[in-house]
């Protein structure tokens, strides 16, 4: 970073001096802007689009997204030309990485990652992604989604951390402190922005930003409590949802913006709307006759920066001048919006990209993202066909259309999605490894022949190689299948009403197992899809969702034993679409045929009551036992956490790595719960034969629910703690307790 050294010997106003605390430099600057240039301020234009970049001076734009390469420098300088000479703060969806630059490092997509369930990780690989991102000059990542992923027909489940509130809450807040780091005026942090606010995951039947008929209840309960975690921790802004909650659009409901986020919570950052929400609310939900109109509710909602909606400037003026909107919001947002500038000590820099080549996709990086994808690969059968055995197997076939294809290893928001409009297919793939590239780096030199035939497309079903597999199949002596999906059925816009695999894959599966050789499926795929076949014909199964730049070279080296598996489910999958959904917490009551003696375990007439595979399951090539679980106490007083301990051992022969989960159920409370609930996890390191004591502790608070009268508090009575390797009964131990009135 280069000091203006203007600003640093000769200022001559408060707000240029870098001296002075934030808000007296924002306090000063203010009184200084005219009402045009506050309301510039508020404006977020992309880059890449019908001139915007033109619209700089004439609109006193306070923010740019969609831009990359050296139009930021350009736009900065003109920007610092400008009568207050207020910067510029760029934003970009660096969602897994900075993989909209060819030479950043690309992590596993959120989905993947949070299966690490590693909080230290996701630090490290958002730590990673900030000093890449703030090397090319831009400041602000529109990341993590907090968003809760429950419905699997919606597009955008592999942007998620799963399923579960409490592991999002834990992986968004780890994610932010990588972003964010010790203070945002190191050189190489950036400003995170927790979205989509809030309960975007809840929508009617998966469709994206479409309606959801959410209580305020299950807000409280449910979809708002990570976002209040990172709000008071220091996140630096809010995303507003796309779609509408009970009929009020996100963009316009003051009770979630200005009342929780910013009164309740003590947001100290700003709150920017998703893409053209503002317009959206006239022109697509219809909640807003004019655009004016729509604009006019977006301010009193408490958003402070409009994304892409440009004629909310020329609007926004006529209302405040002609007294339907207070000065005073316009103010309180144009602060906060300034606030972060200061604070990311942008009026203080002069920037260039420069030295960004040589901070992109550093060796030190890319190990990172590669140990990411290690601890991310989730097994969930295993019938002892693997570790391959180099004695037994000299000739391995390679099928499906995902083995040799980087751009499902790398999922959305990268290169070849469609935000950008970047479709360069060279983008990242001189430094990925997909599947094919790793088993053929596994097999050279250990006089293994490995044959790859694509067989089936994740689309197109006119490509059909399914009996040119099937004879090659007969001839080896181990089958490797990658399927999933792909580009064209993942991320926004692209909701699924059908979840089985598509083209000729499950027609590629029936040919190459016939020939019944040992048979291994690797899910490579943004989203869990409804696979009973797979389960129940494969002999070994992996899910790797998309598992970033080294994913292919990670499952490699887990089929030749060179890795132990030990990522988990944060999401459960289906056996059929119509079980949607069918996420571990779910409630008792449900009237059933085929109902058990426990309240809960009951399900559809033609559907098994459980998961396909479950929230929290997985495996490795060394088995853990429990036993043992004990509770300090078994009467809480008020406010006294609740803590005990499990014996986990590794009854194998290799070391591996255990997620000891703990479960609690509110046995019987004034309205319903879940059957149970995550509240903590312990990753654990054991070796052959080891027994460790994994202690535990949860917070009183942490047993709390939201009553009829929305009000959040721990009730009396007996609860249930419930501690082991997944959230299905069979896997975790129980012991009852009370926590007294």
């Amino acid at each position: 970073m280069i000091k203006n050294p203007i600003l640093c010997t000769l200022v001559s106003m408060d707000y240029q001096n870098p001296a002075l605390p934030v808000h007296q430099r924002v306090n000063d600057l203010i009184t200084r802007m005219t009402l045009e240039e506050k309301i510039g301020q508020m404006m977020q234009l992309p880059a890449n689009e019908n001139g915007n970049m033109d619209k700089l001076e004439e609109m006193h734009i306070g923010s740019y997204l969609h831009i990359t390469n050296d139009q930021m420098e350009a736009l900065q300088k003109r920007a610092r030309a400008t009568r207050l000479g207020i910067p510029l703060i760029f934003g970009i969806d660096a969602i897994h990485g900075h993989c909209f630059e060819n030479n950043g490092t690309v992590f596993p997509t959120q989905l993947a990652m949070s299966c690490s369930w590693n909080p230290e990780l996701i630090t490290q690989a958002a730590r990673v992604t900030a000093k890449e991102v703030r090397a090319t000059g831009i400041h602000w990542t529109f990341s993590p989604v907090l968003c809760v992923g429950r419905d699997m027909r919606w597009g955008r489940v592999n942007e998620t951390f799963g399923e579960d509130p409490f592991i999002i809450g834990e992986l968004a807040s780890a994610m932010i402190k990588g972003y964010q780091g010790d203070t945002l005026a190191s050189d190489d942090s950036i400003l995170a922005c927790a979205k989509h606010f809030a309960g975007y995951g809840d929508t009617l039947g998966g469709r994206d930003a479409y309606e959801a008929d959410t209580s305020k209840r299950k807000l409280l309960t449910l979809f708002l409590p990570p976002f209040e975690r990172v709000v008071k921790e220091g996140c630096g802004s809010l995303m507003t949802a796309y779609h509408a909650i009970d009929g009020v659009p996100c963009t316009a409901n003051a009770w979630l913006l200005r009342e929780t986020a910013k009164e309740q919570w003590g947001l100290d950052g700003f709150i920017v709307t998703d893409w053209d929400n503002v317009g959206a609310m006239h022109t697509r939900q219809m909640a807003a006759a004019t655009l004016r109109e729509s604009t006019k509710r977006a301010i009193l909602a408490g958003n402070d920066m409009i994304m892409n909606t440009p004629l909310f400037y020329q609007y926004a003026l006529e209302l405040v001048r002609k007294g339907e909107i207070d000065e005073r919001l316009i103010d309180d947002s144009v602060k906060r919006i300034l606030a972060a500038k200061f604070r990311l000590g942008l009026f203080d820099e002069k920037r260039d990209r420069a030295g960004a080549q040589a901070v992109l996709g550093t060796k030190e990086h890319l190990e990172v993202s590669l140990e990411a994808s290690a601890q991310s690969l989730v097994m969930v059968k295993n019938q002892g066909i693997l570790p391959v055995d180099t004695h037994r197997v000299q000739r391995i076939l390679l099928v499906g259309p995902n083995a040799d294809d980087i751009v499902a290893q790398l999922g959305d928001w990268s290169f070849r999605s469609h935000q950008l409009h970047k479709d360069d297919d060279t983008f990242h793939s001189d430094h990925g490894v997909t599947l094919l590239k790793g088993l053929q780096d596994e097999c050279a030199g250990r006089g293994i022949t490995l044959e790859y035939i694509k067989g089936a497309d994740t689309v197109d079903a006119d490509v059909d190689q399914t009996q040119e597999a099937a004879s090659a199949a007969k001839k080896a002596d181990l089958v490797i299948a990658c399927v999933g999906d792909s580009l064209e059925r993942w991320g926004e816009y692209k909701d699924r009403a059908d979840l089985n695999l598509s083209g000729n894959q499950q027609k590629l599966l029936e040919a190459v197992q016939a020939a019944g050789k040992p048979f291994v499926t690797v899910l490579m795929t943004s989203k869990p899809l409804s696979v009973p076949w797979i389960k129940e014909h494969s002999d070994c199964v992996f899910i790797a969702f998309n598992p970033g730049l080294f994913g292919g070279k990670v499952i490699a080296k887990a089929i030749f034993g060179e890795l132990n598996p030990q990522g988990k489910l944060t999401v459960s999958f289906p056996y059929h679409v119509g079980q949607q959904p069918v996420y571990y917490s779910r409630y008792a009551g449900w009237h059933t045929q085929n109902s058990t003696d426990r309240p809960g375990d009951s399900g559809y007439i033609d559907l098994p009551r459980e998961p396909l595979w479950a929230f929290g399951e997985g495996m490795g090539y060394a088995p853990f036992s429990y036993g043992k679980l004990v509770l300090d106490k078994k009467e809480l007083e008020k406010g006294e956490p609740l803590t005990g301990s499990v014996d986990v051992t590794n009854t194998g022969t290799c070391e591996g790595v255990e997620i000891v989960q703990v479960y609690v159920n509110d046995i019987y409370s004034s309205v319903t719960t879940p059957v149970k609930e995550l509240k903590t996890f312990r990753r654990v390191g054991l070796k052959p034969g080891e027994t460790r004591t994994v202690g535990f502790s949860v917070p009183y608070d942490a047993l709390s629910l939201v009553d009829e009268h929305l009000v959040r508090r721990v009730e009396p009575g007996e609860f249930e703690l419930m501690a082991g390797s997944s959230s299905r009964d069979v896997d975790l131990l129980k012991e009852r307790f009370t926590v007294k009135g």
